[in-house]
C-alpha cells in the first residue's frame, strides 16, 4: 500500500522525526531536490511571520493571502498529508483556537478552514488554511484571488494575532 506516495517503511519513518531533524531524504524534498520550506520555518531557517509556535504546530501567515490574516499551521513533526499524522487531536487544538482568535483579531465575521491532501497541496508538508471571512468578500466556491501584502501589512497582522493569542482569545 502506497500513502501519499510513500511507501509505508518511508511514511513511518517520516512521522517519526521531528521537522527541524528531518534528514534531507526524508525532509520530503520538492522535485527538484530541495529541502522542505515549511520545515525550515519550522526550524527558524527561513523567514515566516509567525503567530504561534509551540511543541505541536507552528502557524505562520501565508505568503500569497486571499484576504490579510490568512494563517496556515503546520505540525512540526514532518508529515504530508492529514493521514500520516499520528496525534491529530493536539494539532487540530491549535487549528480551533486560531479559527476563534482570527474574526476577534482582525474583524472578521468567521473563517474557512481548509486542507488539502496532494490534490492542490503547493508544499509537501500538512498544512491548514485558517483564512478570515465576511459577507460579500468575493469569494466564490474555490477560485480564491490571492493578492500581496502592503509594506508593513503583515507585521501588522501577524502582531494583531499574536496579541490576541497572547491574551488567551
Amino acid at each position: 500500500m502506497d500513502v501519499g506516495g510513500l511507501v509505508p517503511a518511508r511514511a513511518a519513518a517520516r512521522r517519526a522525526v521531528p521537522c527541524h531533524r528531518v534528514p534531507p531524504l526524508a525532509a520530503s524534498p520538492s522535485p527538484q531536490g530541495k529541502p522542505c520550506p515549511f520545515c525550515a520555518i519550522v526550524a527558524g531557517e527561513a523567514p515566516a511571520e509567525v503567530v504561534l509556535r509551540d511543541d505541536v504546530a507552528v502557524a505562520f501567515l501565508d505568503r500569497s493571502p486571499l484576504f490579510p490574516g490568512h494563517v496556515l499551521v503546520v505540525p512540526v513533526e514532518h508529515v504530508v498529508t492529514l493521514p500520516e499524522l499520528r496525534d491529530v487531536g493536539p494539532f487540530f487544538e491549535r487549528v480551533q483556537r486560531l479559527a476563534a482568535v482570527v474574526p476577534r483579531a482582525l474583524g472578521a465575521q468567521g473563517t474557512f478552514v481548509a486542507n488539502n491532501n496532494v490534490v492542490s497541496q503547493s508544499v509537501a508538508h500538512l498544512h491548514v488554511h485558517v483564512v478570515p471571512r465576511t459577507k460579500g468578500d468575493g469569494l466564490r466556491g474555490f477560485f480564491w484571488p490571492r493578492r500581496k501584502y502592503g509594506e508593513g501589512e503583515a507585521a501588522d497582522v501577524a502582531a494583531r494575532l499574536r496579541k490576541a493569542l497572547e491574551s488567551g482569545a
